[in-house]
């Protein structure tokens, strides 16, 4: 069984409202199941690292809670509501402005590029979470549709 590339993007919210926290709940499960594609963490220093920071979420209670308890989206959003110390409209909203905000460095994107056949001419976006979906439907593509 070949392994899951996750392809829920950076910029999508769940019912709370915070982006990346569905791709983050996704890596996580997959990871903690041993599922997920090698080519991504089941919680790196990213986005990940960003979003748990934001949140003011517990990095090893969170890992742990998924391990053990395989929850729902919407379980996993109720358990960080409830246990992160900053789950506010104003951390949320500028969490949200870090995310869509953030842009690769030149070295990242041209390796994006490389690998999905873009040029800075052919391609309009620069922003990471783009440029992230284009990487993921890129090793999407090469797994499972190749």
């Amino acid at each position: 069984m070949s392994k899951i590339v996750p392809t829920i993007s950076s910029g999508t919210a769940g019912p709370l409202g915070v982006l990346h926290l569905p791709r983050l709940w996704q890596k996580a499960c997959l990871g903690a199941q041993d599922k997920l594609h090698d080519d991504y963490p089941a919680c790196g220093q990213g986005y990940d690292q960003m979003t748990i920071d934001a949140l003011g979420v517990d990095r090893d209670a969170m890992l742990s809670f998924i391990s053990s308890e395989k929850p729902s989206y919407v379980e996993f959003e109720n358990w960080i509501a409830a246990n992160g110390s900053s789950v506010t409209p104003e951390a949320i909203a500028a969490h949200n402005a870090a995310v869509e905000g953030y842009i690769h460095a030149d070295e990242t994107r041209a390796e994006i590029f490389a690998g999905t056949g873009q040029t800075d001419e052919s391609c309009s976006f620069r922003d990471a979470v783009n440029l992230n979906n284009l990487d993921d439907w890129a090793i999407f593509h090469a797994q499972e549709l190749s």
